[in-house]
């Protein structure tokens, strides 16, 4: 598994950006109500954030050479795999976020200001998700190996 890139986030984050904006469009053209994330959704995407990193400490504590229990590589890529996804669907939600922001901030009569600071609370935390995701992918990455004796790089 290769780990995440910013450009692939990047293109995730406008894509997800895209869609929140043309998504309050097409509902404002509908006649429907708005958007808005619930009060709920930043907390839980904090949590979520908090589990995957705690998952990815226990891999990064089994991969040290002094550990106390062998850890077990099948878990290990689960949780590796989790933590890209969690990475890409974090930066999705934010893009997402940024774009219903967008929406609000760009209309001549604002919407309720308790939308537009749920926006952003979701916004915040996607990003704090964001950040978890990479933190718990590079957490589950093996440390290098230190077969070097000499300090030319010579291998033993």
């Amino acid at each position: 598994m290769k780990r995440s890139h910013a450009t692939g986030l990047l293109a995730v984050l406008l894509i997800g950006l895209v869609i929140g904006f043309l998504l309050e469009i097409a509902f404002a053209a509908s006649g429907a109500p708005m958007v808005v994330p619930p009060a709920t959704l930043p907390l839980t995407l904090i949590l979520l954030a908090v589990v995957v990193v705690s998952l990815a400490w226990q891999v990064r504590q089994g991969s040290r050479r002094r550990a106390l229990r062998r850890i077990d590589p099948f878990w290990a890529m689960r949780v590796a795999v989790l933590s890209k996804a969690t990475s890409l669907s974090a930066s999705l939600l934010l893009g997402i976020a940024f774009g219903i922001v967008l929406y609000i901030l760009t209309r001549s009569v604002v919407p309720a200001v308790t939308s537009l600071w749920l926006a952003i609370g979701t916004a915040l935390g996607a990003a704090l998700m964001l950040t978890a995701g990479l933190v718990a992918e590079n957490f589950c990455t093996l440390p290098p190996d230190d077969d070097t004796d000499e300090p030319g790089g010579t291998r033993a």
